[in-house]
Formats: structure tokens, sequence, C-alpha cells
């Protein structure tokens, strides 16, 4: 019965799954945690992590009971053939830790390696930003549309962390990419986790939003939602995007190219 849903009805009873889960961990939200060893900081995420998933896991599995579950958020590149549940149950889990308010709840049906759906939920402030293929993207309802803007000189651009532990080349790679915006943008916004930023994107708040490397959990939300609102989605070298693909452009169409030509210096 459930496999006749159509996705515009399976996005509504994601939406729900996604906003029970974030309840459970805004209540958990406060005080920072402390920690003093990476063990004590992976355990202190865990926490979080499986509170959430045992509100999502079975309301999603239930949903799509044939569909795959991607366990690891920091894992990359393609999917085996099939239907994914593609989900982040603390999108900047160290930001929860740490009091700050940046994080969210992310969860992204994947057919044959695309997004079709996607949830975003951001507990403190309440808003919910879903995408459906083909069905555009929105705010609690309200249509999402990326930024007019055609001068990255005057834009608002933004980056983000890959992982922790990070090659080498990679990490020196962020950084001469920062440094080139620098130059080149109005504003460079260095911060965790990668889905925000996205979701600003696809809001029209940011101009463009770049990363080498990164996750499937980290990407594939916001890769829907800005497509959707009217947004480029290719690697920093203007090619075709996908999860195997070693870096990541969101921009408005008028400044894609000039992020692109930053981005390849």
């Amino acid at each position: 019965m459930s496999e006749a849903l159509p996705d515009s009805d399976l996005l509504r009873l994601t939406v729900e799954a996604v906003r029970k889960a974030g309840s459970v961990l805004r209540e958990r939200f406060g005080d920072v945690v402390r920690y003093e060893t990476r063990e004590e900081l992976m355990s202190a995420l865990a926490v979080n992590d499986n509170a959430a998933l045992g509100i999502l896991r079975p309301a999603l599995t239930g949903l799509r009971p044939d569909a795959g579950w991607v366990e690891d958020e920091l894992d990359g590149g393609a999917l085996p053939p099939g239907e994914w549940w593609v989900v982040d149950p603390a999108e900047g889990n160290v930001n929860h830790l740490h009091a700050l308010a940046e994080w969210a709840v992310t969860a992204t049906l994947v057919r044959e390696n695309r997004p079709v759906l996607t949830v975003v939920h951001v507990p403190l402030t309440g808003e919910t930003y879903t995408a459906l293929d083909g069905g555009g993207a929105h705010l609690d309802g309200r249509p999402l549309r990326v930024s007019p803007a055609t001068d990255l000189g005057l834009g608002l651009v933004a980056t983000s962390q890959a992982r922790p532990d990070e090659d080498e080349k990679v990490v020196r790679r962020v950084g001469s990419s920062i440094t080139a915006m620098l130059f080149d943008a109005l504003v460079v916004r260095t911060s965790v986790p990668a889905t925000l930023h996205l979701v600003n994107v696809a809001a029209g708040r940011i101009d463009a939003f770049w990363q080498f490397a990164g996750a499937r959990a980290d990407l594939l939300p916001g890769a829907l939602l800005v497509t959707e609102a009217g947004g480029r989605i290719s690697d920093a070298e203007g090619r075709p995007w996908t999860p195997q693909s070693d870096s990541f452009l969101a921009a408005a169409p008028g400044v894609h190219a000039q992020a692109v030509d930053t981005l390849s210096r």
C-alpha cells in the first residue's frame, strides 16, 4: 500500500517524521556538552544521532520498506541501484553540542542516484525546507527562488569544511579557494553545516556555495533544493555534478560562471 503513494504524499509524511525527530533534538539542546577526548566527542555525537534516528528510521522505513538506508552520513560516492534514504539525523551535530543554533535534521529519498524529494528542518526556528523533483522548492509551503544576482563582486558566498581528518591536498585546496573568493566576492562565509548554506542559496539569501569533497548527506538535500529553486549545480570546474564528483558548486545562474572562473584559478 505504501509503495503506491505518490511522491507528493511521501514528501508530506517525510516532513512529519523529520519534524518529530527535530523536536527530540530541540529538547536535548541547551548547555555546551563538554568532552576532552575524540572518543568522548564521538560518543556525544552518537547520542544525538541515535535520538533522532529512533524516530526517523522506523517512520521512513515504513513509508518505503524496500528502500535502502545509508548508515554513515559521512559516506560519499554513488549509491547502488534502487531507492535509498539518505538521512542526516543531526546535520551540524557539533554545533548542537556547542549550543550553537546552526543545525538541522534532513531526509532525502534517492532513486537511481537522483534525489526525488528532500526535507530540511531547522528545529530552533521551526523552518522546514522541502523540494520535490519537478515540483519546486518551498519554505513552509512558500516557493523559493535563487538570487537574481549577476555580479559576483557584489555577492555573498559561502563554503564549508568537507569533513574531519580531510586529506591535506583537499584542505589546501579549500584554503586557496577561500583566498580567491575573498578577492572576487563581497562577503565570504565559512562555517558548517553545508546544508544550511545550501538552503540559503535556494532562498536567494546567498549567491553561491562551494565545497571540495563532501558527503552525500551534506549535498544531496541542498542540490535538489537549489535546482528546484532555479539555481545551477555543477562541480567547481563547471562540469555536471554527481555524488562521485570531487567538488561541488551551487549558485544563482547569473554568477555561476564567475564562481567557476574564481574556483578554477
